[in-house]
């Protein structure tokens, strides 16, 4: 039994069981888009698995959850959010009383969110369905779940990694590289933030509106739950070796540095905003000093050189500013700062953000086209065009190219930004 349903992004087919459900699915959201509504029901679990032509492992996945949450007396649900499978996984899933969700938006975020939002349950866990998680064991994460935790978070090195189950390239470098960004960047709660099982509340899901379509997602799920202070726990799992014949969908390099991507645009301050702060303090320091003169330290000396090279601080130190300043629009109109979510207050729209950064860069290029005149002016005064006294002209010309590069930096900037807060659908 089947039903096509229409969402915002999405067509969505829902099938199997003995009910055809109705799903309300979410697309990636602009920020002034409500979250749709979860359906209110009496289940208490809902297991979401992503899948992408998992025929060899899907049936054994399902019998695992079904059987755990029927040996405890839990009613629950299974979810298959199948991502366009091309093999049996949608009939066998069917034919093994899991809910089908066909999402056809490729990848993993994507799929997972279709599932998710399909979910009827009052919490849900997602999981992988390769068979590399234990879905036998899912009652330490409703323990903590029902302790009132919101976001329960799987480790693999405290329950246990079988040999080969996970390749030494993530388990000694990427997972650890990226788990402790995580931890320095936004002190996430965490061990192993790459975890594939996990479970939360409905609620909590809710409230992070996660937009990531790829395998960021999950990381954007313990990133937005520690910056929105839910409360967050781990539990020791397992990691078995996948029963897949074919290679796994996850790419090393391309999807490592995709997360470490979003872990920078999501913390701007102390990726840009901070080292670009601080190198135009440096720059613009030793600038004041030679703009005047040579200096000399412990008989070493500073000249026009060390001029030109304060001059490049400035202005790379003043990109990495305008960078914040990037990221922080980005994130703001795609949803992904904490400063939009329910748990703060939305910052006032800054209407003339444009104007201010279109006469702020104008006034430093006329400043610096000001110094050049003056510079031209001297020469012709004491050289009368002639040859150049290169160690005093270069301290008025050095500075004065320095101003007209930040003054452009800026005007090239201000219609950026202005391109990022233009107002769409």
């Amino acid at each position: 039994m089947s039903r096509a349903i229409e969402g915002p992004g999405y067509d969505i087919l829902v099938r199997g069981g003995r009910d055809v459900f109705p799903v309300a699915l979410v697309a990636v959201q602009s920020a002034d888009q409500p979250p749709s509504p979860f359906q209110d029901t009496d289940l208490e679990v809902s297991v979401v698995m992503p899948c992408l032509d998992e025929a060899e492992t899907l049936a054994a996945c399902i019998i695992k959850a079904s059987h755990c949450l029927k040996a405890n007396g839990i009613s629950g649900e299974i979810i298959v959010a199948d991502n366009g499978s091309s093999d049996d996984s949608v009939r066998i899933a069917e034919e093994n009383g899991a809910r089908v969700v066909c999402i056809p938006n490729k990848g993993y975020g994507n799929a997972l969110m279709g599932g998710i939002e399909a979910a009827r349950g009052k919490f849900v866990i997602m999981g992988d369905a390769d068979d590399s998680y234990d879905f036998s064991n899912l009652i330490p994460f409703i323990e903590k779940l029902r302790q009132g935790h919101e976001l329960v978070l799987g480790n693999r090195f405290l329950g246990g990694i079988a040999d080969g189950a996970m390749p030494p390239l993530h388990r000694y470098f990427g997972n650890p590289f990226l788990t402790l960004a995580g931890r320095v960047l936004f002190r996430c709660p965490t061990s192993d933030i790459y975890c594939g099982l996990r479970g939360f509340t409905r609620k909590a899901y809710q409230e992070m509106q996660l937009v990531s379509t790829g395998m960021e997602f999950a990381v954007e799920m313990v990133i937005k739950g520690t910056l929105m202070g839910l409360r967050c726990e781990e539990v020791p799992t397992t990691l078995s070796q996948d029963g897949r014949s074919r290679a796994p969908h996850l790419r090393s390099w391309r999807d490592g540095w995709r997360t470490l991507r979003f872990m920078l645009l999501y913390s701007p301050k102390l990726v840009f905003l901070y080292p670009g702060l601080l190198l135009m303090t440096l720059g613009l320091l030793a600038s004041l000093f030679l703009v005047v003169d040579s200096v000399t330290i412990s008989g070493i000396g500073f000249d026009v050189q060390t001029l030109l090279y304060a001059t490049a601080a400035i202005s790379i130190g003043y990109q990495g500013v305008i960078t914040y300043l990037f990221a922080k629009k980005f994130t703001r109109v795609t949803g992904l700062d904490k400063s939009i979510m329910p748990h703060t207050n939305r910052p006032k729209t800054r209407e003339y953000e444009m104007e201010y950064l279109v006469l702020f860069g104008a006034f430093l290029s006329l400043l610096g086209l000001l110094g050049s005149v003056l510079a031209v002016a001297r020469w012709g005064i004491l050289a009368r065009f002639g040859a150049l006294d290169l160690e005093h002209s270069l301290r008025l010309v050095i500075p004065s190219v320095g101003l007209m590069l930040v003054g452009g930096q800026t005007l090239v900037a201000s219609f950026f930004l202005a391109l990022l807060a233009l107002k769409r659908k």
